[in-house]
């Protein structure tokens, strides 16, 4: 079997694990992020069959988390979940552990570093799906369904100083999101192409949130 068809039936094991799966981690999602990694690690001169590989199954855990509200960690469990897969393709324990390694470090959350080539490509790919006019789209997205499901609630700057992450709670909102997470992933790239993608996607991103808070005080 030749490595497209090693891809596309991937990519098919793959999409099974987002029927029903919300719209900001849906297949989507999993497009945008291998497109940004394969643009991003032709640039960067990275493996791009181990990236693709990764870049398709880096979240094929996350709709349980999401359903579990978020009382485990989709980027590990990810790995194991992975890992059978690849053993069941007979792929090698060296190429298994690249890919999985980029799996596992993806998160942003995530205790564990990105320290390859590929990983660094994976983890800005996700990041910058998060900022940027698809970003903005995401966050309300995403907080809708999981957090407090209104726009903003007003206690957004009170929460930013507890240092507490309210992910999941009744006090989320697209705004806490942002003012907490968001606004730093540009000073989070871990790769030049990525730095420089974000550059732009971020002052989209901070325009809106500006323009959104002048509406909100009816000021336009």
């Amino acid at each position: 079997m030749n490595k497209a068809d090693i891809i596309r039936n991937i990519e098919k094991k793959a999409k099974k694990f987002f029927v029903g799966a919300s719209g900001c981690h849906d297949w989507t999602h999993v497009e945008r992020v291998r497109l940004l990694a394969k643009n991003i690690g032709k640039k960067e001169k990275a493996d791009l069959f181990v990236l693709d590989v990764a870049a398709l199954l880096h979240d094929i855990a996350k709709n349980d988390e999401m359903i579990e509200k978020g009382l485990f960690c989709h980027a590990q469990e990810g790995v194991k979940m992975a890992r059978k897969i690849l053993q069941k393709m007979k792929f090698s324990e060296e190429l298994i552990s690249k890919i999985v390694h980029c799996i596992g470090t993806h998160r942003k959350r995530g205790k564990t570093k990105p320290e390859s080539l590929e990983a660094r490509v994976l983890y800005d790919a996700d990041k910058l799906d998060s900022i940027g006019a698809i970003g903005v789209a995401r966050d309300f997205l995403f907080a809708g369904n999981a957090g407090s499901g209104t726009l903003y609630t007003g206690n957004e700057k009170k929460l930013m100083k507890s240092g507490k992450d309210h992910g999941y709670t009744e006090e989320d909102s697209a705004i806490l999101e942002y003012e907490t997470q968001l606004k730093f992933i540009k000073n989070k790239m871990l790769t030049e192409t990525g730095k420089l993608i974000a550059e732009e996607r971020d002052e989209y991103m901070r325009n809106f949130f500006k323009r959104f808070w002048l509406e909100v005080g009816g000021k336009k």
